[in-house]
C-alpha cells in the first residue's frame, strides 16, 4: 500500500465518456447519468481507505438518489490484485447493497483520462458534466465519528442549490490505484 494523494485536476473540465461493464451485468456509460449531477469515485474492494468510507459514501448515496447519480469505478489490475476481481466486486455490491453501479475499468484508460491516482479518488461533476469538485469524501477518513466537515456532501448541496462548491478543496489520499506492468 503506498499513500497517495489525488492530483486535484483542474476544475471545469468535461467528464470524459467511458463505457464499462458493472457488477450489474451490464454495461454503463457517461449517457447513462444525463440531466442530473454526476459522482464518479475510483475505489476499490481491497483499499483500507475506501473500506473506511464505503458505510458513508452508501448511505450518502442513498441519500441523494433522486437528484445525484453515484458511480463506482475500480481501475486497479485484477490480476495482481484479485480480491478487486469483477466476481469479488459483484460480492462486495451485492452483500453490502450499492446503491450505484460499480464497474470495472479493466484497461485503465478511464482512470487515466480522469486523472485518478488513489482509491478513494473522488469527482464531482455538475448535470453539464463539468468538474465542480474532486477531492476527499469528508475531514476523517479513519473515524466517522470525528467527521467535522463532510466535504463531497456540502460540494453535492451546492451544486444542487446552483451555486459553485468551495474553492478550497482538499485531495483525497488512499492506496495508489494498482497500474499494469
Amino acid at each position: 500500500m503506498v499513500l497517495t494523494e489525488s492530483t486535484m485536476i483542474s476544475l471545469g473540465k468535461s467528464a470524459p465518456e467511458f463505457y464499462l461493464e458493472g457488477t450489474d451485468h451490464k454495461m454503463h456509460g457517461l449517457k447513462n447519468f444525463e440531466n442530473k449531477p454526476l459522482v464518479i469515485i475510483f475505489t476499490c474492494n481491497h483499499c483500507p481507505y475506501a473500506q473506511a468510507i464505503e458505510s458513508r459514501l452508501i448511505r450518502l448515496a442513498s441519500d441523494y438518489l433522486d437528484s445525484v447519480f453515484f458511480v463506482a469505478i475500480n481501475s486497479n489490475d485484477v490480476i495482481n490484485y484479485p480480491e478487486d476481481s469483477m466476481e469479488n466486486m459483484r460480492k462486495r455490491a451485492h452483500h453490502n447493497q450499492y446503491p450505484f453501479p460499480y464497474l470495472l475499468d479493466n484497461t485503465q484508460d478511464v482512470a487515466r483520462s480522469y486523472g485518478a491516482v488513489c482509491t478513494p479518488d473522488i469527482f464531482l461533476f455538475n448535470s453539464e458534466k463539468k468538474l465542480e469538485y474532486r477531492g476527499r469524501f469528508d475531514d476523517n477518513w479513519q473515524n466517522e465519528h470525528e467527521v467535522s466537515f463532510e466535504d463531497l456532501k456540502y460540494a453535492i448541496d451546492a451544486i444542487l442549490a446552483f451555486k459553485k462548491p468551495n474553492q478550497v478543496q482538499h485531495p483525497s489520499m488512499g492506496c495508489n490505484i494498482k497500474w499494469k506492468n
